[in-house]
C-alpha cells in the first residue's frame, strides 16, 4: 500500500456550534447531558430522553421544539403563553426565536429539564436492525 502525503489526508470537519448551542450551558455538567445533532438541529438530552430541540432553519423551525406529550401541553401552554403546537410537528410545542419572551422563557424550560421536569422528555425511537445479507458461497454441498 503507498503512503499517503500529509496534504492528501482530509481534515475531520469541525461541528459548527448552532446559534442556540448556549441555552444547553446549564446542563453541560450534567452527567447525563448529550447536545446531539440531529435533523439540522441540536437536542438537549438528558437522561436519555430528548428534552428540547433547538433549531434555526426558518420558520416553523426557527426556535426551540419542546419534546413533550399532548398530554402535557395544557400544563406548559398555561404556564408558556409563547408556546404554541408546532404547526409540522403538533405532537410538540414550539417557542419560536421572535416571541418577546424567547430568552426568558428558554431559559426557564432549560430550567424545567434540568431539573426532570416529568412533562418534559421523550424517550428517542429503538433504531432499526439491518437486515443481514446472505451471502451464497458456491462450492459443496
Amino acid at each position: 500500500m503507498k503512503p499517503r502525503r500529509i496534504t492528501e489526508v482530509r481534515a475531520r470537519k469541525l461541528q459548527r456550534e448552532h446559534p442556540l448551542e448556549w441555552l444547553a450551558e446549564p446542563v453541560q455538567g450534567d452527567p447525563t447531558f448529550v447536545l446531539k445533532s440531529w435533523f439540522g438541529g441540536r437536542s438537549i438530552m438528558l437522561r436519555g430522553k430528548h428534552q428540547l430541540f433547538l433549531t434555526t432553519q426558518g420558520e416553523p423551525w426557527q426556535g426551540v421544539l419542546v419534546c413533550t406529550f399532548h398530554e402535557h401541553q395544557p400544563s406548559l401552554r398555561a404556564e408558556f403563553p409563547s408556546l404554541q403546537p408546532h404547526p409540522v410537528l403538533g405532537k410538540w410545542l414550539y417557542l419560536p426565536d421572535t416571541a418577546d419572551t424567547f430568552e426568558r422563557d428558554a431559559r426557564r424550560l432549560v430550567q424545567l429539564a434540568r431539573s426532570a421536569d416529568p412533562r418534559l422528555g421523550v424517550a428517542p425511537s429503538p433504531r432499526k436492525k439491518r437486515k443481514q445479507q446472505k451471502i451464497r458461497v458456491r462450492g459443496k454441498s
